[in-house]
């Protein structure tokens, strides 16, 4: 059995490689409630830098688990809501976090 053939057959499996890292677990939490702001996850996540919340939103968008919207009322601003492919996964996340 080859690892692609893995990761196929275990969905909790893919979503630990997606969420890995040191913010993701947060963000895609905070995702759950509502669409996010990057000047408020930075003032949720205790410990976190613009950085390094700038790299997780941006891999997250890339993987497909969050999509950005840009508001264009003024002040101009961005959020971040979970995509299709994120809300797929919440019920996994769910059992993920019962286990701990």
């Amino acid at each position: 059995m080859t690892a692609q053939t893995t990761e196929n057959n275990c969905p909790a499996e893919g979503l630990l490689r997606m969420l890995s890292g040191k913010w993701k677990p947060q963000i895609f939490r905070l995702a759950l409630d509502g669409p996010l702001r990057f000047n408020s996850l930075i003032r949720q996540i205790s410990g976190s830098n613009k950085q390094s919340i700038a790299v997780a939103l941006k891999e997250m968008e890339e993987q497909g688990l969050l999509e950005k919207t840009v508001i264009k009322l003024k002040p101009l601003h961005i959020e971040y809501n979970l995509s299709a492919k994120g809300l797929s996964l919440v019920s996994i996340f769910k059992e993920l976090e019962h286990l701990s």
